[in-house]
């Protein structure tokens, strides 16, 4: 990819809007999680491969609160847009709103971040995405947010496995005495 291509936010900007029908209940009767999550990655990948011009995979997604539920006879709208970019990576930033077509309520029930990494079509390894024009300053305000994810996460990760590495197992059942679990032929 030629490094001088910049493109907006608007461009890849992307709208799906389904149906919620009975074979996507759950027991309980509200849309299963997964379906949510399913038409997420969907969004995220139309919104990516938009935006790299090609063949874009999911490398990770961001924390998912299922703050509303889903109900049949929903449509669920699932807004994307492009809040970073990296070397060869997308960062799609999707926001779902059901919307009850009896009463014309909407409810945010979930946002999330996607992680999308641009392929190479033939050697399927990582290649360089276009960059990001920052338009607005909410466009600049999402950008620096998802650069502090990034940054949180890096840390997260390297925190988190200096914990482990340094966990007492000598004294795992002082560990977990207060937890709800029971030790059973360690």
């Amino acid at each position: 990819m030629n490094e001088s291509v910049y493109r907006s936010v608007n461009y890849s900007k992307t709208l799906i809007t389904e149906l919620m029908i009975p074979s996507y209940a759950n027991f309980g009767g509200k849309i299963h999680g997964g379906t949510i999550l399913s038409l997420m990655d969907k969004v995220a990948y139309a919104c990516s491969a938009k935006h790299a011009g090609g063949y874009c995979v999911t490398a990770s997604m961001n924390v998912v609160d299922f703050l509303a539920p889903v109900e049949v006879g929903d449509l669920v709208h699932l807004h994307a847009s492009v809040n970073h970019v990296g070397t060869s990576s997308v960062t799609v930033g999707i926001r779902v709103e059901a919307e009850s077509i009896i009463t014309g309520e909407i409810r945010h029930t979930n946002s999330s971040y996607f992680t999308m990494v641009r392929l190479d079509a033939t050697s399927k390894k990582a290649i360089p995405v276009p960059g990001l024009t920052l338009e607005t300053r909410e466009d600049m305000r999402r950008f620096l947010e998802a650069m502090k994810r990034k940054e949180l996460v890096q840390e997260y990760k390297a925190n988190f496995k200096n914990t482990v590495d340094s966990l007492d197992l000598d004294h795992i059942e002082e560990l977990l005495k207060d937890q709800n679990c029971q030790i059973q032929g360690a």
